[in-house]
This record gives structure tokens, C-alpha cells and sequence, in this order.
């Protein structure tokens, strides 16, 4: 759930300096684009599950609103943002089209600031499982598909792709636990704060909106979450080894 209060000509600009920064990249380097393009599946699926399970988890609290706009759906029409789908493809983070909410609606039995949490840790969490599945899946194939297949074109353009959907996912489930507004970490932590923690939180939200982009567009955002990302994915592979002994 990435929901940007800033100028859209920002991320504009953001998104132009990336492209135009690993164009030539591509260019040069015909590998890296096969694996852009093979990336693309990984990129679909872990958006659409991401937005879907704020949207389902908003209608298990009571509250309709996603159903009513469309968006408890697996198609990835209903969920891909322009410019988040091109971040996640060429910065390895992004975020897809809002999914609006009432916590207004959310059941009484919980508070709405708990089911904001609830709602928002589901994506996250969502492309953490996805990323789980994808590697059993992964170590099936290696495990009974035999040689010939893992060495034909289909057998590695196939694991190339559930390779990239276990990193993608991962990244992106990952990526939103940062407790910086826009993300999804920033509403999961509220339930965890002191009163005035809280408010001095909601009134200087404009001032992490700047923090963020700025760790954003100069790569600090991936140097803080890459231990995260390999104690997660690290914990992925070993859960993997343990189903499948």
C-alpha cells in the first residue's frame, strides 16, 4: 500500500534519471536485459498478491471498500502502477496502485489503528509467503525435473524466472516494512508507539516523505534493508531445505 503524497513531477524525475542511468546498460549488455525481461513475471505477480491482501484483508475487517472499487482481484490490470511497476523493474523496488481503505468500516473488535496495521503488514507478509512457495517450487524442479531439463532452454528460462519472482518479492515485501511514510512499515509500527510518539510521528509525516526519498534516490534505502533482505531470504532457503528433507 504506497501511497505518495508528493509531487508526482518528483517521482517523475526520479523515475527518468533511473531509466535513462541503465539504458545504456541494457544497451550494451544483452544479458541484463534478458534478465529484465525475464523479470517481468516475478514483478506481476508479487504486486498483484501485494495490493490484493491489503484490499482482502480490509474485507475480512468489514470494510468493502476495495471490493467495491474492483480491487479483490488476482489480475494484475486492477493493480499495477505506471511508475511503481517500472521502479520495481529497473530500481528492484516499487509499489503498485493504492488500494483505498475506511478503517471507519474495521470491525469494533480491534481498534483502527490496529486494523491499519493488520491490513498493512498483509502485503508484506503476502510477498514473503509468495517468495517461500516460489522457492520450494524452485527446489522441486531441481530436485526431480533431472539434468536434461534444468539444462535445456525452457529449464533454465523457467528457473531464471521463479528466481527473479523469490527476489522480487522478497525485495518488495522487505522494502515496505521500512517504517518511512509512504510505506506500509510506517502504519504497522503505530499500534507499538507511545501516545506522543505517535503524534509527533503524524505531524512531521511531510519531513519522512523527504527523508524517504532521499535514502530513496541515493541508494542508502538499499543498503539498510540488504541485511534484511539475506536474513529473510537466508531463513526462506533453510525453512525450503527443511520441507523438502
Amino acid at each position: 500500500m504506497f501511497n505518495f503524497s508528493l509531487d508526482k513531477k518528483i517521482l517523475y524525475i526520479i523515475i527518468a534519471i533511473m531509466v535513462l542511468s541503465t539504458v545504456a546498460q541494457y544497451i550494451t549488455n544483452p544479458g541484463a536485459l534478458f534478465a529484465l525481461v525475464v523479470s517481468v513475471p516475478g514483478v506481476l505477480i508479487a504486486i498483484t498478491f501485494h495490493e490484493f491482501a491489503h484490499g482482502y484483508a480490509a474485507y475480512k475487517l468489514g470494510d468493502n471498500t476495495a471490493k467495491n472499487e474492483g480491487r479483490l482481484s488476482l489480475n494484475p490490470l486492477d493493480h499495477l502502477d505506471p511508475i511503481g511497476t517500472l521502479m520495481l523493474l529497473f530500481a528492484g523496488f516499487g509499489w503498485g496502485k493504492p488500494v483505498h481503505v475506511n478503517p471507519i468500516n474495521y470491525t469494533r473488535k480491534i481498534s483502527m489503528e490496529k486494523g491499519e496495521a493488520i491490513v498493512s503488514v498483509a502485503g508484506p507478509l503476502t510477498n514473503i509467503v509468495l517468495a517461500l512457495i516460489l522457492a520450494i517450487i524452485d527446489a522441486l524442479i531441481i530436485r526431480f525435473a533431472g539434468i536434461t531439463f534444468l539444462l535445456s532452454t525452457i529449464g533454465s528460462i523457467t528457473k531464471m524466472i521463479i528466481e527473479a519472482g523469490i527476489a522480487i518479492n522478497i525485495g518488495l515485501g522487505v522494502f515496505n516494512l521500512i517504517p518511512l511514510p509512504p510505506l506500509d512499515g510506517s502504519k504497522i509500527i503505530m499500534p507499538f508507539l507511545s501516545y506522543h510518539a505517535k503524534q509527533w510521528f503524524r505531524n512531521n509525516e511531510q519531513i519522512f516523505y523527504i527523508i524517504f526519498v532521499v535514502i530513496w534516490i541515493t541508494g542508502i534505502a538499499s543498503i539498510l534493508i540488504s541485511p534484511v533482505i539475506n536474513w529473510v531470504t537466508s531463513g526462506i532457503m533453510t525453512i525450503t531445505r527443511l520441507i523438502l528433507s
